[in-house]
């Protein structure tokens, strides 16, 4: 991948709460921070953690107005992220590694099926960067 473009991360519950839906093709202009790459390792594998260069922010204490904290550019790809969960040594449920299901889509849409065993956990969206 060259320098200008980007993989973002963003989370299901970012999209229905605040998010608005998107298209490849669509211009966009989210708030971004350094994603958790270590938990995404988890779900996505490492290789694939280790190209997301951005997670999506509607909250948190990600500054808009800081240029390092925007993101600005055309979707070029989109993938739904579906996983098992189970429970942990806590009894809280975490995503189980290895289980990732990836799914090409077009359109991110507010509110995503779960698919069987596997729920939806979020979207990893490539942007060519304006």
């Amino acid at each position: 991948m060259d320098a200008l473009t980007v993989t973002v991360w963003m989370d299901s519950w970012q999209m229905e709460c605040c998010g608005e839906p998107f298209s490849t093709g669509d211009a966009v202009d989210w708030t971004v921070h350094r994603p958790d790459r270590e938990w995404l390792a988890k779900v996505l594998g490492p290789e694939r953690a280790a190209g997301v260069d951005f997670a999506e922010e509607h909250h948190g204490d990600a500054d808009p107005e800081r240029e390092e904290n925007r993101v600005r550019g055309t979707v070029t790809a989109l993938q739904y992220v579906h996983c098992r969960y189970a429970p942990g040594a806590d009894r809280t449920l975490h995503a189980v590694p290895g289980t990732a299901l990836l799914s090409d889509v077009d359109r991110a849409e507010k509110w995503v099926e779960d698919r069987g065993e596997h729920r939806f956990l979020g979207y990893l969206v490539r942007l060519r960067r304006a």
